[in-house]
């Protein structure tokens, strides 16, 4: 029997491994997250910042414990999400997410394994330790320690490291691990700041697991006691969570430093691929990129580049070498562009091929540029919270956190870099102007191509706010009356219904599911946060009385850049649009609406 492992850590002082956790540590898998950083190249910024992943895995299975013993799980249990937090992020390339953002961007190199396309690291996660009993000792360890099939046992663990709550008997397990409040996003959060220097990991940890509680198999959020104060405390502290979050992307994630090293290192690492690909076939690349994902740690990484890259693609790993970072000329975010602006790129960002295009496009016309574009991802979606006996979302009962999610999801970076040298010969005046003009000219005609190609689903839903615009809305005397929907549940329950119709099932492509007692997707709601937060439609606060207890609803509001955008791109989708038209048409006395009126100058500029 081998003695507890005993590790001294700096953000938790002392962790404790067992017999059988010290196994899986010391598997190459786990070994490799040694020199994988934590956060990529962000030490160029801060240069404590040289973490890595297998620290915050280290630190994941203690925070998982930590939850678990909170939740009152019983030892097996707490046993599980501690190794499911060890090996969590076993699939993870190296340099944070460079690699998934060129498979995202490159259809075409995207690795295939048992007919799956794999692009994110947790695919990868689940697939490695799936084939763990491979090893006879591990698998001859869990049937000692476990008494199960170790085939059976890794197949639960993989479900729980990577958040597919749904596919195993006791979903809360998975959520200690990859939910919206997990051991995951609170180590990463409290590592991240202790090594930045920043202090933005400023997290309530004790109050936020203390406020955690299991009802109908799910995590939510509740107070102990079921009292008003338990129940502030606990919203207290689980907003204290999405501050850090979206002070974790203004810090680290968007700053200028931060994305020079990453476009730098993008570049150079698509370039090697294509040449790679170009000497090697398709198939051989795809293998290596599997490899990435499996073996390659930063150091190899890097080696795979300078064996495969261009001069060009060598002088930027030099430079970042030698902390010659690309300096930003010209930077645009969301406070500048326009709502429409806002609107196509927002979309673009969060569609890789398009971006690429973009990006490549917009450097050819500005001259020997890198272009990065970029929006916040992973947007807290589903987290719950219990007041008395009653279920409700954490967004609708606190207008904070509502208002966080916004933030989160406006945040929005379009940035133009040079080379030092270059850069004493460039107006930074003219290049923002001559930018902005490029952008305007260019994200709408992309937009045409990708749809050429493909639905995109958000434009489906900013067309049924339209539709109901349309139908509802009067102009007289000098004033404007228009349609606000007071139910977002009304928008789930359309939008499934469209999921269904012959013609509309790939425009609204979402899932569904009733676990709430309704049809609810965290797309459709992650896509009406992007509407809000890119201006195209506003979300004003309502409240109202419910046995005994004040309670705060959001209804929907179509702005006038809303409608414009929708008009401009209804065009596209006439077959489509027609039938979302005649839908509202036939059950416009059953949407649940105010009419809203005022002063039409008011309306035109209320919302600039």
């Amino acid at each position: 029997m081998q003695k507890p492992f005993i590790i001294h850590d700096p953000v938790y002082k002392t962790i404790i491994l067992d017999e059988f956790e010290q196994i899986l540590l010391n598997t190459r898998h786990v070994q490799r997250l040694r020199n994988i950083q934590q956060l990529g190249l962000v030490d160029h910024v801060y240069p404590g910042a040289n973490h890595t992943r297998f620290e915050h895995s280290i630190g994941t299975m203690h925070m998982a414990s930590v939850i678990g013993q909170a939740l009152s799980l019983d030892e097996e249990d707490i046993r599980k999400i501690r190794i499911a937090g060890l090996l969590h992020d076993v699939g993870h390339p190296a340099f944070s997410h460079a690699v998934e953002d060129v498979l995202r961007r490159n259809p075409h190199l995207q690795p295939v394994i048992e007919d799956r396309k794999l692009i994110k690291h947790e695919a990868f996660s689940k697939d490695i330790i799936r084939n763990l009993p491979m090893d006879n000792y591990i698998a001859k360890s869990t049937e000692s320690e476990f008494g199960t099939d170790p085939f059976i046992f890794f197949d639960e663990i993989s479900k729980i490291a990577t958040g597919d709550a749904q596919s195993i008997s006791k979903p809360y397990l998975a959520q200690v691990i990859a939910g919206d409040i997990d051991a995951d996003r609170i180590d990463f959060l409290l590592r991240d700041s202790y090594h930045t220097g920043v202090s933005f990991g400023l997290i309530d940890v004790d109050q936020i697991i203390e406020s955690l509680v299991i009802k109908d198999g799910n995590i939510l959020l509740g107070s102990s006691d079921s009292s008003d104060y338990g129940n502030e405390m606990a919203l207290t502290a689980a907003e204290s969570l999405l501050i850090s979050r979206a002070h974790h992307y203004n810090a680290i994630i968007h700053n200028p430093k931060t994305q020079a090293a990453r476009v730098m290192l993008l570049c150079a690492l698509e370039d090697a691929l294509e040449h790679f690909k170009n000497v090697s076939g398709t198939a051989t690349v795809k293998k290596e990129i599997v490899r990435f994902f499996t073996e390659y740690n930063d150091n190899d990484l890097l080696s795979f580049i300078r064996s495969n890259a261009s001069e060009k693609s060598l002088r930027l790993l030099n430079d970042l070498r030698d902390g010659r970072l690309y300096v930003p000329v010209a930077r645009f975010s969301q406070k500048i562009l326009r709502p429409t602006t806002r609107m196509a790129l927002a979309t673009i960002a969060r569609h890789g091929v398009a971006k690429m295009k973009f990006e490549s496009r917009l450097a050819q016309e500005l001259g020997d540029v890198l272009v990065d574009l970029d929006v916040a991802t992973g947007l807290p979606k589903s987290i719950r919270v219990l007041i008395g006996n009653e279920e409700s979302f954490f967004y609708d009962e606190s207008a904070l956190a509502n208002g966080l999610v916004r933030s989160i999801s406006r945040q929005l970076s379009l940035t133009t870099f040079a080379h030092p040298d270059a850069i004493a010969g460039m107006d930074e005046s003219v290049m923002s102007s001559r930018m902005n003009q490029i952008v305007d000219e260019l994200s709408p005609r992309l937009l045409g191509f990708i749809r050429a190609e493909q639905y995109l689903p958000i434009e489906g839903i900013i067309l049924l706010f339209y539709a109901i615009y349309n139908i509802f809305k009067k102009e007289e005397n000098g004033f404007i009356s228009i349609p606000r929907l007071r139910h977002i549940t009304w928008l789930y329950r359309t939008i499934l219904q469209f999921s269904d119709h012959d013609l509309l099932r790939n425009f609204f492509d979402y899932k569904f599911h009733e676990r709430y007692g309704f049809p609810y997707s965290d797309q459709v709601f992650e896509n009406i946060q992007v509407l809000v937060a890119m201006g195209m439609v506003d979300e004003d606060l309502r409240y109202y009385e419910k046995n005994g207890r004040y309670r705060q609803r959001y209804e929907y509001v179509l702005t006038p850049e809303g409608a414009e955008y929708a008009h401009k791109i209804a065009g596209s989708y006439t077959s489509e649009f027609r039938h979302i038209l005649n839908y509202v048409l036939i059950n416009k006395h059953s949407i649940p609406k105010d009419i809203v009126t005022m002063p039409l100058a008011r309306y035109k500029t209320h919302h600039k």
